[in-house]
């Protein structure tokens, strides 16, 4: 979102982000690196007179964690969201450059000022998110959001385990494996039963752990529709451990399935 070169192209952003929220879709993500601030903008556009029924996620990019720099991330996107706080503010990426103690400490701040809710971080290791955790005095850690898809399945070794023991939810960016979804491989019994997509399986997979929740980008009405859909009923433990196996092979390393199509 946001890479618009036209008010059309603008104006049909909005369009299908306000379609996803009229489904009950009630989370949006974005960050503000995302087309250099104007997705915020976008969105900002999308949740006017709809602030108190969207749960709005933004990120501090890994080049602005000294304290003072995540103070001022924060203002710019609480401007450019025309919100006067964020419900989760994520640390895009860790950056090894500066201690996560301040990193997290000004974060607290902004919760004890009102300016963000719930504090998150994205693309954390398992060590790196329990220092993390460590470090906040007052405030739990939300969410650590990562990869993760039926074609990309690191999460599974250690992250998502540990964030259903700890009770951290995994937010799981381009669950549907960056719209290259031509390789995946659903047992036609299951598609025949359910009458769902390649993709509406593939999310209803990857949200099957209640501590998961993923985030589809859709830059088309009909696509948001079908995402919407892809939760309508649950499968068997059974169902669900033939679409894990049914796969000839998935990969670990973070981006290895990266496509221009874009779902």
């Amino acid at each position: 979102m946001g890479t618009f070169r036209q008010p059309s192209e603008r104006a049909e952003e909005v369009k299908v982000l306000r379609r996803g929220l009229d489904l009950g879709m009630n989370l949006i993500d974005t960050a503000e690196i995302y087309a250099g601030g104007k997705a915020e903008e976008v969105v900002g556009e999308v949740i006017k007179g709809e602030r108190n029924n969207v749960f709005v996620a933004t990120k501090v990019s890994a080049g602005h964690l000294r304290a003072g720099d995540v103070a001022a991330a924060c203002q710019n996107s609480l401007r450019r969201l025309g919100t006067s706080y964020i419900d989760l503010y994520q640390v895009h990426w860790p950056n090894p450059g500066v201690p996560i103690r301040e990193t997290m400490g000004a974060m607290e701040k902004l919760v004890e000022e009102g300016k963000v809710r719930y504090i998150g971080v994205s693309n954390f290791g398992v060590g790196e998110t329990e220092e993390a955790r460590a470090v906040l005095r007052k405030n739990e850690l939300a969410s650590n959001q990562v990869e993760y898809s039926l074609l990309n399945r690191g999460a599974e070794t250690e992250v998502l385990p540990y964030c259903e023991r700890e009770k951290v939810t995994l937010i799981a960016y381009t669950p549907l494996a960056r719209g290259d979804i031509s390789g995946v491989k659903i047992p036609k019994k299951l598609q025949d039963k359910y009458g769902m997509t390649t993709a509406q399986l593939m999310l209803n997979w990857v949200t099957r752990s209640e501590a998961v929740v993923a985030i589809p980008k859709s830059a088309k009405i009909a696509h948001t529709e079908e995402n919407a859909a892809s939760v309508s009923v649950r499968f068997s433990d059974s169902e669900y451990v033939q679409i894990s196996e049914g796969q000839d092979g998935y990969s670990v390393g973070r981006g290895t399935r990266q496509s221009e199509q874009v779902w």
